[in-house]
């Protein structure tokens, strides 16, 4: 059975990400090497990929977009975002998987 690409750590979750920037939509793709796959329209310049990658899952998880941020990885396509949010966390990010599937 695989781990599910994300964990709670303290006050936060992080949840591991692989992100395919300037892709024709932006849609959660599925699972990739243990990462929750991202696609984005948006370009990786001037952290602009990065910014569509907060605003999207902040949309996706009905959170505001100040609670997420690129925790590791800004300049890349494997990337660890932070979330600051409680238990109930748990049940939106497992529904993100269903949704990618």
């Amino acid at each position: 059975m695989n781990a599910a690409p994300y964990r709670r750590q303290g006050a936060v979750w992080l949840v591991d990400l692989l992100v395919q920037p300037r892709a024709a939509r932006t849609e959660l793709a599925g699972l990739h090497d243990g990462r929750l796959k991202l696609r984005l329209t948006a370009p990786p310049v001037d952290g602009a990929a990065n910014a569509a990658l907060v605003q999207f899952l902040a949309e996706c998880l009905d959170l505001p977009r100040s609670a997420l941020s690129v925790a590791s990885g800004s300049t890349g396509r494997r990337k660890t975002v932070s979330i600051r949010a409680g238990c109930e966390l748990a049940p939106r990010l497992a529904g993100l998987l269903g949704a990618s599937s």
